[in-house]
């Protein structure tokens, strides 16, 4: 199983394994069936997860408000919802939408 699919309206879907308090932002590969994550923000009040959509936004060129923590809020195992990508970045080897 992949990391990602698209859903019927040009929404990608992206599962993601979160390791919070890392030394820099980054995609570092896969871990199981999910895209591992590595984000600055420490887990507490939300913080990690507003984090992760400030980078995942930016990383796909979208507003904030089309990304959306659809399953694993409180986890580090969670679903992810990019309405409208602009950007696929290189380095995940996602393909658009057919």
């Amino acid at each position: 199983m992949s990391f990602f699919r698209w859903s019927d309206n040009n929404t990608l879907i992206l599962q993601c394994h979160l390791q919070p308090r890392a030394s820099r932002d980054e995609f570092a590969g896969v871990h199981g069936d999910s895209l591992k994550i590595r984000i600055t923000a420490p887990p507490a009040d939300g913080k990690a997860n507003a984090h992760l959509i400030n980078f995942i936004s930016i990383r796909f060129g979208v507003a904030k408000r089309n990304v959306k923590i659809i399953n694993g809020e409180l986890s580090r195992e969670k679903t992810l919802a990019i309405t409208g990508p602009k950007n696929l970045p290189a380095e995940l080897a996602i393909t658009p939408a057919a």
